[in-house]
């Protein structure tokens, strides 16, 4: 038995005597008997909650775990390196090293720590591999980074180092543990190699897929382990045989997948995080060459109230957009927004506008919630994701008499893809029969598509801004109108506003702006 099999034995034996104890027997003050009460209800949360993104409950078990460390093992210097040889540098593991610079660098950068790592030694970048070029941060990147960064630690330093690795073993997720903390986009594991190898975390951050084939879960167990505790938040039910797969959000609202055998092929689990959306402008979003060109697009687009689409793959950017879009909203309107867990947060950026956001729940549907929007003053409506048929169902209506404009996500890699899309969808909900007239509904609703892309190497821009045209020509209903396009690295005119959009949105513009819209564009 390793020696740290046996302290989570320890662990477990005090962590038990703590919950069990029977108080009463003890023979103490009420006053003292309330202290035990609230002490063993906190810990039970905590416990409840330390694996599924609850840092707060996360911190209080590790500082249970440094009390009975220092208590009850009388833990010293020679004790830990037991666990991590700090005193011998040779006999260090490539991930006892990863874990003290992770360290290191949370002195500095706290929850950023890996993010100004891998940026300070430019390991976000492409390593040639036999099929091509792929992200990977391996062994010899970690020890290189070690070989510069490590310094002489001290015993309480040590300590917390040793706490954290007994932690992950004990009730954390493993080696993931720390890493699920950071401000990454995105987490996952389980998903490459062969029979036998567990080196398969990959993240996803900066808009990158990276593998970092130097951390291992060692065992099909440990994996199993971790996939079973990362998804039970609000009591999700039972990943089994059966149910093969589970959908749900962890503590911090990241949106958490995993699956099992027989449904796939080994046990798997994908993190989505929205902590690590941060808020830009477009200034600061769009930094190719002409950018004032789809910048000025956007602007007139969302101060004309026009229904937008914003469109694009995961990772692309969309919400980072849509977040800076809402900077040329009128302050006067309401937003209300729908999402499936709460991402945007939108009240942390413009906290003195009148936001309200709702999201799906267990027992509250996407429909119910935008049903009630109805009944909130809501001047704007921004949805996070159309996903399903009768979200986009209730898009069309909601646009046409609920709301001013709306905005809105999607997944179509083309404009004629999401008016099909969102045809398909009304004839799907019931709400329409005849395949033209739910066509029609589409096109004289959602006037513009912002299509993102995210190039190989991470790059996000806009593609495209285009608009759809109603032409009330039953063999054509449509034509598109590309305003503005990303060519070799630069932004092109490629299109003007046609005469019916540049009406609408000089119609919601105030003098002043009408006037700059007219000379712009020669209207």
């Amino acid at each position: 038995m390793e020696y740290t099999d046996e302290i989570i034995e320890v662990l477990n034996s005090e962590f038990n005597g703590i919950l069990r104890a029977n108080l009463y027997e003890i023979g103490l003050s009420e006053a003292e008997l309330e202290r035990l009460r609230i002490r063993k209800r906190e810990l039970r949360n905590a416990l409840k909650n330390c694996g599924i993104g609850d840092t707060y409950s996360k911190e209080y078990v590790k500082g249970v775990i440094r009390n009975i460390f220092l208590d009850k093992l009388n833990m010293d210097e020679e004790k830990l390196c037991n666990i991590i040889h700090f005193s011998d540098r040779a006999k260090l593991t490539v991930k006892d090293k990863f874990d003290i610079l992770l360290f290191i660098y949370k002195k500095d950068y706290d929850r950023e720590a890996f993010v100004n790592m891998v940026e300070e030694y430019s390991l976000l970048r492409p390593v040639a591999c036999e099929d091509g070029f792929k992200y990977e941060i391996n062994e010899e990147d970690i020890e290189d980074i070690f070989f510069e960064k490590y310094r002489r630690l001290s015993f309480d330093e040590m300590l917390e180092i040793t706490i954290q690795r007994v932690y992950e073993r004990y009730k954390g997720l493993g080696v993931i543990d720390e890493l699920r903390d950071m401000k990454i986009d995105g987490i996952s594991g389980g998903v490459s190699g062969g029979a036998g190898e567990f080196n398969s975390v990959w993240i996803f951050v900066k808009g990158r897929t990276v593998h970092l084939s130097f951390l291992d879960f060692g065992t099909e167990r440990e994996l199993e382990r971790i996939c079973m505790n990362i998804y039970r938040y609000n009591n999700a039910g039972y990943l089994s045989m059966s149910k093969g797969y589970i959908v749900n959000e962890m503590y911090d609202h990241s949106r958490v997948v995993v699956a099992r055998p027989p449904f796939s092929e080994s046990f798997v689990f994908f993190v989505r995080k929205f902590d690590s959306i941060v808020h830009k402008t477009l200034e600061q979003l769009l930094t190719d060459e002409d950018a004032v060109k789809v910048m000025n697009v956007i602007q007139w687009i969302v101060r004309g109230c026009q229904v937008c689409a914003i469109t694009g793959t995961q990772g692309s950017g969309k919400t980072t957009l849509l977040m800076a879009m809402i900077k040329y909203i009128p302050p006067v309107y309401t937003l209300r927004i729908q999402e499936l867990a709460f991402e945007l947060h939108l009240r942390e950026i413009y906290h003195d506008r009148n936001i309200v956001t709702f999201q799906e729940t267990e027992f509250i549907s996407g429909q119910e919630g935008l049903d009630l929007q109805k009944k909130t003053d809501g001047v704007v409506n921004i949805l996070g994701e159309v996903a399903s048929a009768p979200v986009a169902s209730w898009l069309i209506q909601m646009s046409m008499v609920a709301s001013l404009f709306t905005m809105f996500t999607h997944h179509a890699k083309t404009t004629d893809n999401l008016i099909k899309y969102l045809r398909n969808c009304l004839l799907t909900d019931g709400g329409f029969t005849n395949e033209v007239i739910a066509k029609e509904q589409v096109v004289d609703t959602v006037r513009f598509d912002i299509h993102m892309e995210r190039d190989i190497h991470g790059h996000r821009y806009v593609q495209r801004i285009t608009e759809i045209v109603p032409t009330h020509d039953s063999r054509q209903l449509y034509r598109l109108n590309n305003i503005v396009e990303y060519r070799e690295g630069k932004y092109v005119m490629t299109g003007q506003f046609s005469r019916e959009s540049s009406e609408e949105i000089l119609s919601h513009l105030e003098e002043e702006d009408r006037q700059r819209f007219i000379e712009t564009y020669h209207i």
